[in-house]
């Protein structure tokens, strides 16, 4: 059974960084896509990044394109979001998503079908 486990959330300072990780162990899927969500209270799970390992491409929210990174270490079965110049607004429950096909649209949640239990980033100003 797969269980995707989101680590490395936590309290950060505006302008800083922190690198989020996800333990895809078990999800082998060849052709697959995985992506990072983040949801605040009250409001719907936003896509934040996405990559399609078997095509080599990575997506990103226009809010986030110029500071966060996505990225998977097959080797490791761990998938990443490296963020930097972390804003208050970037504060939310983080979630790594996971479908064995290629999804259509990479924002919708839906059509991801597995999902780790997220991990909170805090950013301060």
């Amino acid at each position: 059974q797969v269980q995707l486990v989101e680590s490395g959330g936590g309290a950060a300072q505006a302008g800083g960084s922190l690198t989020l990780s996800c333990d895809t162990t078990g999800y082998t899927h060849t052709t697959n896509t995985l992506a990072w969500f983040r949801q605040v209270p009250g409001k719907g799970r936003e896509g934040v990044a996405a990559i399609y390992p078997g095509y080599r491409t990575v997506h990103y929210a226009d809010d986030v394109k110029d500071r966060f990174s996505i990225s998977q270490d097959k080797a490791k079965d761990t998938l990443s979001l490296r963020m930097n110049s972390l804003s208050p607004d970037d504060t939310a429950m983080y979630y790594c998503a996971a479908d064995p096909g290629v999804v259509t649209t990479w924002q919708r949640a839906e059509e991801y079908r597995h999902w780790g239990r997220g991990t909170q980033v805090t950013v301060s100003s």
